[in-house]
């Protein structure tokens, strides 16, 4: 029987473990680690901090945001990614040796991660550039969301030959909104007829092939008037109309676009009731405790199925393999050119 998950993923302050985490990570409503840039020296002491997290709770699920460009934390020891714009900007000239190039990327990104001891990355993103000030930007792929899919299926692709799960965000799409949800509560306007035919092609196309997604904190008013985040309708539609049979994680409760939704505890009960999964809840130790006591007795079986399952590749030992030396200076020179 696959083993239940308590549904709350939690940060940490610092590189190693406090005792006071040791104490909290051993509460059963935690289900998972995300890890932050405070958290990370090395690839190294990345592998350190998980295996200390591992001997406490070894069926933790660990995860980090590790996109490229901008978005990405741990950038000592393993290879220096591209954003993701800058990945697919050669499609429309060179559509199948960009669609490799992301299939590879996803590969070689999926075993640095599963070698560093992590389980997931949440990757890709999905959402649709939407240029004109879009907070997304080069964490994109395009502006066109066919591209969008096609990129995002070879990356999912790639990930799952590394044996990693792959986590779409943001659904139903971020892209068309100037809005930050770390700062603000974004609202997108469009028609969802807009949506339907723009931002949720990519999320329509790959939802069966992906293992995991995390919806938006922005609202879509011609839909309903709550975020996608807190919405039965939205992840209704994700789950009964896409076909998506994964997890789905929150987006930081701590944000302030969640803080529309009430306190922590009233956030993690709508999040849950509209069909999360899992709850992030990040940056304020406070609100994780009232959301650990509010979460007793609520656990979930699919949650374990996003573990990395296979034998971790050794880190040092991924120099010898010549698909990992050629796409690394690929994606380096692409990085820093």
């Amino acid at each position: 029987m696959t083993q239940r998950l308590g549904p709350v993923m939690l940060d940490l302050e610092g590189q190693r473990l406090t005792p006071e985490e040791q104490t909290l990570l051993m509460r059963p409503e935690v289900g998972g680690v995300i890890l932050f840039a405070r958290n990370i020296a090395s690839a190294d002491q990345v592998r350190t901090l998980c295996d200390e997290i591992r001997y406490l709770r070894p069926d933790l699920l660990l995860a980090i945001d590790q996109e490229g460009g901008r978005v990405q934390r741990l950038r000592e020891g393993v290879t220096r990614l591209p954003s993701m714009r800058r990945l697919g900007r050669d499609f429309a000239q060179q559509p199948e040796v960009t669609l490799r190039l992301c299939q590879d990327a996803g590969w070689l990104l999926g075993m640095e991660m599963a070698a560093c001891g992590l389980d997931l990355s949440f990757a890709p993103v999905l959402d649709v550039d939407g240029r004109g000030g879009c907070v997304i930007g080069d964490r994109s792929f395009s502006a066109d969301p066919r591209a969008v899919a096609r990129l995002g299926g070879g990356f999912i692709d790639g990930l799952h030959e590394a044996g990693m799960v792959a986590v779409g965000k943001h659904f139903p799409g971020h892209g068309g909104v100037a809005g930050d949800s770390h700062h603000e509560l974004p609202v997108d306007e469009r028609p969802l007829a807009a949506l339907r035919s723009h931002d949720l092609l990519p999320f329509a196309e790959l939802a069966p092939r992906l293992d995991a997604v995390m919806p938006a904190h922005v609202v879509y008013a011609d839909f309903d008037h709550r975020p996608a985040g807190f919405s039965p309708a939205w992840l209704g539609m994700l789950r009964e109309s896409l076909g998506f049979k994964g997890v789905i994680f929150s987006d930081d409760l701590s944000m302030a676009a969640a803080a529309s939704a009430g306190s922590p505890t009233e956030r993690a009960r709508l999040a849950l009731a509209a069909g999360c999964d899992m709850l992030l809840v990040c940056n304020d130790r406070a609100a994780t405790r009232e959301v650990l006591d509010a979460c007793q007795v609520h656990q979930v079986r699919r949650i374990a199925r996003l573990r990395y399952a296979r034998a971790r590749p050794d880190l040092q030992a991924l120099g010898a393999l010549s698909r990992w030396r050629r796409v690394h200076a690929r994606l380096e020179a692409m990085a820093t050119g």
